[in-house]
């Protein structure tokens, strides 16, 4: 069966690599703070954690989570990005693979986060949102934590329109046996207001 091809394949064609890794190093570069992802994450943890980062693209977030002491893996399906993380970071694990699927990598369960960064849920395949949910929430250890960071419209998507709501990702999130513990409006921790344009929540897999 041929498998659908996920939004951010159809807007890149799977060779962005190098120009998102431009883009990064220039914001770095002109001062801006490139690694509120990663902070978020790390005050959530204590090292050494460990923590999946689905959608890794060039690495950005578990190169520095790795920094911080944390035991990273990254997952991507875009060959070109991968190719930057492996660059930059050859010593972590950088696998390839579609997350729809990510049980077919045979990782080792019991990560205590799962994080899915940079619209990587909006640019999935169309429909193959709610298993990605089941995906990552399968590879936690109970207590573990999802963290997902979307638009919600088009100013905050690379994309004419959302394709995602709040709704729904709770629901598959629910679906999958996670509960919504906290949701903000960034990754600096600013209040979420209904409505928002962008959302950085948090889940958590039930203890017991």
């Amino acid at each position: 069966m041929t498998r659908q091809r996920d939004r951010w394949a159809e807007l890149t064609g799977g060779q962005a690599g190098e120009e998102y890794a431009r883009r990064f190093a220039q914001l770095a570069e002109s001062g801006h703070d490139v690694h509120g992802e990663a902070a978020f994450c790390a005050a959530l943890l204590k090292p050494a954690a460990r923590i999946l980062d689905a959608g890794c693209g060039t690495g950005r977030i578990a190169i520095r989570l790795a920094e911080l002491g944390h035991d990273c893996t990254g997952v991507d399906v875009d060959r070109s990005m991968l190719a930057i993380a492996r660059r930059d970071a050859p010593a972590l694990a950088w696998l390839h693979g579609d997350l729809a699927h990510l049980d077919s990598l045979a990782l080792e369960p019991g990560f205590d986060l799962a994080l899915a960064a940079g619209n990587v849920i909006p640019l999935l395949a169309p429909g193959t949102e709610p298993a990605v949910v089941r995906q990552l929430a399968a590879v936690l250890r109970p207590g573990g934590l999802l963290i997902t960071g979307m638009g919600l419209d088009a100013e905050h998507l690379p994309l004419p329109e959302p394709t995602v709501t709040l709704k729904d990702f709770d629901r598959w999130c629910t679906q999958a046996g996670l509960t919504l513990r906290q949701r903000f409006a960034t990754w600096g921790g600013d209040p979420y207001h209904q409505g928002g344009g962008y959302a950085v929540s948090v889940h958590s897999r039930p203890i017991t």
